[in-house]
Parts: C-alpha cells; sequence; structure tokens
C-alpha cells in the first residue's frame, strides 16, 4: 500500500489494481501505465463543466444513457482485447464528463470500458495530456464521440471515431449550437456554456 504520492516511481508501470491501493488526496490517472497527477481546474473551467453536466442530466432524465463527471474512475483498455482482471488494466481516466449508455460497463468503481461520449475542458496543466496522449487512448478504446473545449477561446471542437481513427465533426462558438453525433435530438447553444457574465473579472 503506497501512502504518499512521492512514494511512486514515474518510471514504473503500474496496474488498476496498484492504482487501488494507493491512499493520498492527490487525484491520479494512469496512462497506459504510468501515472500523471492531476491539478485543481480553475474557475472557467468549473463553470463550463458545471454547465455542461446541467444539461446532459436533464437530457438523460427517464433515458437508458447517464452523465457523469469527475472524479469518475473510467477504465479503458484495447477494444479489441478482453480485460478480466484489475491487472490487466494499465489506464484509469477521469474525464471532465463522460456519458455512457450500456449499464452493464457501470459498477460501484465507476465505468469499465470505454463510454459513448467523452468531454474534456482544457486548462494550461493538462493540455498536452488531452489533446495529445487522450487523443489516442479514446479512439484506440472506442469512445465514439470525443469533445474538447477550450474555456479560454470559448471554443469546443467535436471529434468522432471513424475506422478507429477520429475525424473533426465539427468546430463550435458563439452563437453556434452543438449537436452531439451520438444525440442528435439535443442542440446545446455555445451561449450556455459560456454566458457572457464569464467574461468579467
Amino acid at each position: 500500500m503506497i501512502l504518499s504520492l512521492q512514494d511512486l516511481d514515474p518510471n514504473k508501470v503500474y496496474s488498476y489494481a496498484d492504482y487501488l491501493t494507493w491512499q493520498f488526496e492527490e487525484r491520479i490517472e494512469l496512462l497506459k501505465g504510468y501515472f500523471r497527477q492531476m491539478a485543481a481546474p480553475n474557475t472557467k473551467h468549473q463553470r463550463a463543466s458545471k454547465r455542461l453536466m446541467n444539461i446532459f442530466e436533464n437530457h438523460f432524465q427517464n433515458k437508458k444513457c447517464e452523465a457523469f463527471y469527475a472524479p469518475f474512475d473510467v477504465r479503458l483498455y484495447n477494444r479489441q482485447k478482453s480485460i478480466l482482471t484489475d491487472k490487466e488494466v494499465f489506464t484509469v481516466v477521469q474525464p471532465d464528463i463522460c456519458v455512457v449508455c450500456d449499464a452493464s460497463k457501470i459498477d460501484e468503481r465507476g465505468c469499465n470500458g470505454a463510454p459513448e461520449l467523452i468531454i474534456e475542458i482544457l486548462s494550461p496543466s493538462n493540455k498536452q495530456t488531452d489533446l495529445k496522449d487522450k487523443y489516442h487512448l479514446y479512439a484506440e478504446s472506442g469512445v465514439t464521440e470525443y469533445w474538447i473545449v477550450y474555456p479560454q477561446d470559448e471554443v469546443v471542437h467535436q471529434y468522432t471515431l471513424k475506422e478507429e481513427k477520429y475525424g473533426l465533426h465539427g468546430v463550435y462558438a458563439k452563437p453556434d449550437d452543438i449537436v452531439p453525433f451520438l444525440f442528435p435530438d439535443l442542440a446545446i447553444p455555445v451561449d450556455k456554456i459560456f454566458p457572457q457574465m464569464d467574461s468579467l473579472p
């Protein structure tokens, strides 16, 4: 059992089984076995996350899909493999928001397998991870739709999976509406994610 973040070896590959034994307060993700400490999000990040989550929660009431927000563990692996034990899982992420429509993937520890939709909201500390590392991990594990939200620019990039690679489906800014590829009956005004008051000091 590891009681301090400082006791982790940055050059060691850890599994989800290892992850479950860690007893410290810092938030950690595992990306193909290598740990990454998560920084506290800023105010604009949190506002965007809260507004998006409220929209999805309202939309999915009495429907089979369910939205979750961080911290919520999502265990990912190559969708072509059958993972049976915690020792065989090497990627555990905490997306800002994810939508899961397959109830069999949900257990008491989070989501076991790829959500249908993942949304990551960029901050200076996670920009490289979300734009590159997670981008490829999510495609490899079969996340059908991936959004990257740029809170400072008030822009959203929407990617969809085709032949195991993401293609840019759309770029949205005010006054656009974002329509999820997977949920065409939902239109989200960018104005609702980034109201004008966010520009105030």
